[in-house]
């Protein structure tokens, strides 16, 4: 495969630097470039010599897309932007890789399979559930439903360690459950799929491992940085009672690996990841 056919979209973000680092000679395009949410911007773009699109760019901020002007950007980035992306891929026969999320199910089922119906419980989830169908009519697509992802960037693993680093013992929801996704096993399930030739579609891609709560990550996260700092368990209602603008989180968020498997990928288990995650972060 010739990686510079890869184009990737959202280069900046947690798992954009992930690609970076495994595809060097990828293109990218800074936003006065290439605009995705805007129509004329992504059909004037020059997208000769590209073959694979790898869309890493979205709205995440859960909370934020429950306002009015984040729920306008919401759709924009997780909805719009992929429509045109889907289109442009069709018409120039370009593959699209696309990331999903488990907010795009309402978390009542364990585990969630590829084939499971949407019912998301936040504008965020609806948005990326509408991304997901645009992003499906591309004849040559590989969507990649995740979870829980931590990369370079904020994430749950570094907002904890800084807690720990004030002295601060944090409280943390226990009846979330699922596992931690590290970019580096995302980026490398991503190029998998388009060096083995696997088939398109809808495929499930986190760590592997034991489902766990964020409570108990947390737990482990002081265990291996040596940290002594108590963590308190506390319900998901618990934790926002009395807070305006917060969106509903799934509770079970734990996917389904088997067909990722099945085409030759073997994700690592979170902790392991975890524990070199955490020994890079002590040591930088």
């Amino acid at each position: 495969m010739d990686y510079t056919q890869i184009f990737i979209v959202g280069a900046k973000g947690q798992l954009g630097l992930a690609l970076q680092a495994k595809y060097p000679a990828a293109k990218t395009a800074d936003m006065d470039e290439l605009d995705i949410t805007n129509q004329e911007s992504v059909k004037n773009f020059d997208w000769s010599g590209i073959k694979y699109i790898v869309n890493a760019a979205a709205f995440t901020n859960v909370d934020g897309a429950e306002t009015a002007e984040g729920r306008i950007k919401a759709w924009q980035v997780n909805s719009s932007a992929v429509a045109l992306l889907s289109q442009i891929c069709a018409q120039n026969d370009i593959t699209l890789v696309h990331i999903s999320t488990d907010y795009v199910f309402d978390g009542n089922t364990d585990p969630h399979t590829e084939t499971e119906s949407f019912s998301p419980l936040s504008v965020y989830g609806a948005s990326k559930a509408a991304g997901d169908l645009v992003a499906s009519l591309c004849p040559k697509h590989y969507l990649l439903r995740t979870s829980w992802v931590i990369g370079e960037g904020k994430n749950f693993v570094r907002t904890m360690l800084d807690l720990a680093d004030r002295g601060i013992n944090p409280s943390v929801v226990n009846d979330q459950i699922g596992r931690l996704t590290f970019t580096t096993t995302l980026a490398s399930a991503i190029d998998h799929l388009l060096s083995s030739g696997a088939a398109y579609g809808t495929y499930n891609v986190s760590n592997d491992g034991d489902p766990s709560s964020w409570a108990d990550i947390t737990r482990k996260i002081y265990e291996l940085a040596g940290k002594d700092n108590t963590v308190t368990n506390t319900t998901t209602a618990e934790y926002f009672a009395g807070k305006t603008g917060i969106a509903t989180r799934p509770l079970k968020s734990t996917l389904e690996l088997s067909k990722i498997k099945s085409t030759g990928f073997s994700p690592p288990d979170w902790l392991e990841d975890l524990k070199t995650y955490i020994n890079k972060e002590l040591n930088s």
